[in-house]
């Protein structure tokens, strides 16, 4: 991702799912982190799998420096699969992506809120 420091605002990364389809989960995993770690807001189009949600919040758990890295706030919209929302097509475990991912720094994140609609964040300069 290209640098762009402002030292008055926040940056917030748009990442498109085409660019995050030919990634394995380790490097989304660090792109998002070295974003994160940068300061950055990350949203991802296509979002992570659950599989790769965990494996996000083990890693920044093993990188947390209180003086340094104080951890991510992510929150997601599922998917809306037509393809199969019967209660038996969940409970077979027909897994899907998530359609919208929001990242970012836990210490400028003040509120991250979500409804059915709507991912609101109140993010602070640090």
């Amino acid at each position: 991702m290209p640098e762009t420091t402002n030292p008055d605002g926040v940056q917030i990364d748009l990442i498109s799912g085409q660019r995050m389809s030919g990634k394995t989960s380790m490097e989304k995993i660090r792109m998002i982190l070295d974003g994160v770690r940068d300061g950055k807001i990350v949203v991802l189009e296509t979002g992570l799998t659950p599989d790769e949600e965990s494996k996000l919040i083990e890693v920044t758990m093993s990188e947390i420096n209180p003086d340094d890295f104080t951890g991510i706030e992510i929150e997601s919209f599922p998917q809306s699969d037509t393809k199969d929302t019967t209660l038996l097509g969940r409970l077979m475990g027909k897994e899907s992506t998530s359609k919208l991912t929001v990242i970012g720094p836990a210490n400028q994140i003040q509120s991250l809120h979500k409804d059915e609609t709507l991912i609101s964040a109140l993010i602070s300069r640090k």
